[in-house]
């Protein structure tokens, strides 16, 4: 009789699972927060909101490995279970009739709310990634996105830290050495977007264009990069509402960096968390800034937390659309041949992928990020070609206010533009949309519609070699002298050194064989203000002049680069593979070098010292320690690369 309840009980929760949101609405959470930092525990208080809509014996709320107390359906002691990934509410509950679910948990998260920095010398930090289905992990909570709830968050933590969660600071009350924080969300939000960040911060304000309270976070160390990692923040806020033409749906806008993230940046509402390897001086910013990062997450507030995806089916309407417009913010900050070039880079790495055999449709949830961001970027900006500006920004508006704090299918998009355009779409979804392979005819006609893409095209010394030495001395583009650069290498002359700063790049990544005759004017190479072009110019001149290495040195001794040290890591393993060079200081700079695999630094500096400790045949017994440590890192690239040398460090069995 038990396998035959056991089996029952099985289906019936299934059936409950899968009409949940026809039977019950969730409509706020007020959430009490405090944390045990030694024990990686949360702790919480809650009380949902909720209203029945069809008569039901139980819910559910999602709830992964929790530990439950003092459960009360208005105010009266429950009836509840736990399985492990669910808690369940075993009451009778009928329709109109508002109900509030109170109760305690704790949890040890295993995802979705990280505790860095806490048992080691990084920052200490608290910080939440809740994208995909994973915020019940941490919180009690519905992954499915068709569930929108307004979250109210209350924290309670050490005075000396900051407190940065969704919505707005309306309360901070210091009692015995701890604030609680209370932040207020007045909109409706899927449980993914939920965001909370705990660490030592200063921040910088300003006010957009419309009233909207901007919020820059940053380290106290960092005071100095406020400027060149927010640059054009306000610029960019103030553009998309005006583009979009739709106000900004929430309160505010926060920006927080924080140590070792999973990605670039997630957009939770009103909240933005980014990886602190973005946090840059002004000389990083020709080459990596925080720019995209930040119009892409920006973008989302709009597409994908106003409005989200009701599945994996049409998740190019989030993706999609945060990449085409931050795209647009930055043709706006960089200008309209930035626009097209990337475009084009897109463009190519959707072919490379085509030619892979990897295409998919734009509504195959199993896409990869390529195709959801790149393709659905290239998918707006065709449509946009199509039906012209106005009825595209009209369809634009429209699709917004109608669908606001709630889910939508790719066809809700397609038939607003059909309706302001007044042209049938199905062949244009056909072909963009629904097609495995991307379109690349129609894009490429699309791409000849500029001028400097029709330029870069045709300077082309693979295909015509005899006016490769023309191209690099006519007027062309820096980044078509660039590309004929890295065909041609041997054509570089003295005179293009007086170029701009793309041209010298692309000879000091390009030339590796350096005549004597550019010796000097390559050497210059190593004071432009671009790390990128130190780092490959330092690197060949090594290489090339052995007998002036120990000038190369002192030129560049203390420059540390980008965030993951990318210069420092260089001139330590360059200065360990010269003999010659300060065999006095060999010790010291090799044990600089194994320190930055330790914990307390992010691990993109680590992978790069590791990577060179690997080289230099140099990882010994602390080394091999910290690439163990780092096998359970959080964060998927540095816990991946940790086994794999690991196994390839392995001694061979006889």
């Amino acid at each position: 009789m038990k396998p035959f309840l056991n089996l029952f009980f099985g289906l019936f929760s299934f059936f409950i699972y899968s009409q949940q949101s026809d039977n019950v609405d969730f409509k706020s959470v007020l959430v009490d927060l405090s944390f045990n930092t030694s024990e990686k525990l949360v702790m919480g208080n809650l009380t949902y909101e909720f209203e029945i809509l069809k008569p039901v014996d139980s819910i559910y709320l999602d709830a992964v490995g929790m530990i439950f107390k003092d459960v009360k359906l208005n105010k009266s002691t429950a009836k509840w279970d736990n399985d492990g990934d669910k808690f369940w509410l075993l009451e009778r509950l009928v329709p109109n009739k508002k109900y509030q679910l109170s109760f305690t948990y704790q949890v040890s998260p295993k995802k979705a709310l990280y505790f860095v920095g806490w048992d080691n010398e990084a920052p200490n930090q608290i910080w939440t990634q809740g994208q995909g289905k994973y915020t019940s992990h941490w919180l009690p909570s519905l992954d499915d996105t068709n569930d929108k709830i307004e979250f109210d968050l209350q924290v309670t933590f050490d005075k000396a830290y900051e407190v940065v969660a969704n919505g707005k600071l309306v309360n901070k009350n210091e009692k015995n050495g701890k604030i609680t924080w209370t932040y207020d969300m007045e909109r409706p939000m899927s449980s993914y977007l939920v965001a909370l960040v705990i660490g030592d911060y200063d921040k910088k304000e300003e006010m957009s264009k419309s009233g909207k309270p901007l919020e820059m976070y940053y380290y106290p160390k960092d005071s100095m990069r406020v400027e060149p990692t927010y640059r054009f923040s306000k610029t960019m806020f103030d553009f998309l509402e005006s583009e979009i033409g739709v106000a900004y749906p929430w309160q505010n806008y926060k920006q927080i960096p924080v140590h070792d993230f999973l990605y670039a940046g997630m957009e939770n509402t009103s909240a933005t968390i980014f990886a602190d390897s973005f946090v840059i001086d002004s000389i990083s910013f020709v080459d990596k800034n925080y720019v995209n990062v930040n119009a892409h997450e920006l973008a989302h507030q709009w597409f994908g937390d106003y409005v989200t995806a009701k599945n994996g089916d049409h998740h190019w309407l989030q993706e999609g659309f945060a990449t085409y417009y931050a795209l647009l913010a930055e043709r706006e900050v960089f200008g309209e041949n930035y626009y097209f070039q990337r475009l084009y880079e897109y463009y190519q790495e959707l072919m490379q992928q085509e030619r892979a055999g990897q295409g998919t449709s734009l509504l195959n949830p199993k896409s990869s990020s390529l195709t959801f961001y790149k393709h659905g970027a290239w998918v707006l900006h065709a449509l946009k070609d199509k039906v012209g500006d106005e009825a595209f920004e009209k369809a634009v508006r429209n699709y917004l206010n109608k669908h606001a704090f709630s889910l939508v299918e790719t066809n809700d998009f397609i038939s607003e533009v059909e309706q302001a355009s007044g042209l049938n779409l199905h062949g244009f979804q056909l072909l963009w949309i629904e097609n495995v392979k991307f379109p690349q005819e129609q894009a490429y006609e699309l791409l000849m519609k500029s001028a400097y893409i029709q330029e870069y095209e045709m300077a082309d010394c693979e295909m015509n070699s005899g006016k490769c030495a023309y191209y690099l001395n006519s007027g062309v583009s820096d980044w078509t002298k660039s590309k004929v650069i890295a065909q041609v290498p041997e054509k570089v002359t003295v005179d293009l050194f007086n170029s701009g700063w793309e041209v010298r790049q692309a000879i000091a990544e390009s030339v590796s064989k350096i005549p004597q005759n550019l010796k000097e004017s390559y050497e210059s190479l190593l004071n432009d203000p671009s790390y990128k072009t130190i780092e490959a110019a330092l690197y060949h001149l090594w290489i090339n002049f052995p007998e002036d290495r120990a000038t190369y040195f002192k030129q560049t001794k203390d420059l540390v680069g980008f965030p993951d040290k990318n210069i420092r890591l260089l001139w330590l393993a360059l200065a360990l593979s010269s003999p010659n060079f300060e065999p006095e200081n060999n010790e010291t700079y090799y044990y600089e070098l194994l320190d930055y695999t330790s914990p307390r630094f992010g691990f993109e500096v680590r992978l790069g010292a590791f990577q060179y400790l690997d080289a230099l045949k140099g990882c010994n017994d602390i080394c091999q320690d910290n690439l163990k440590q780092a096998t359970k890192h959080h964060n998927w690239r540095m816990s991946k690369f940790a086994k794999e040398m690991l196994e390839r460090l392995k001694p061979v069995q006889n």
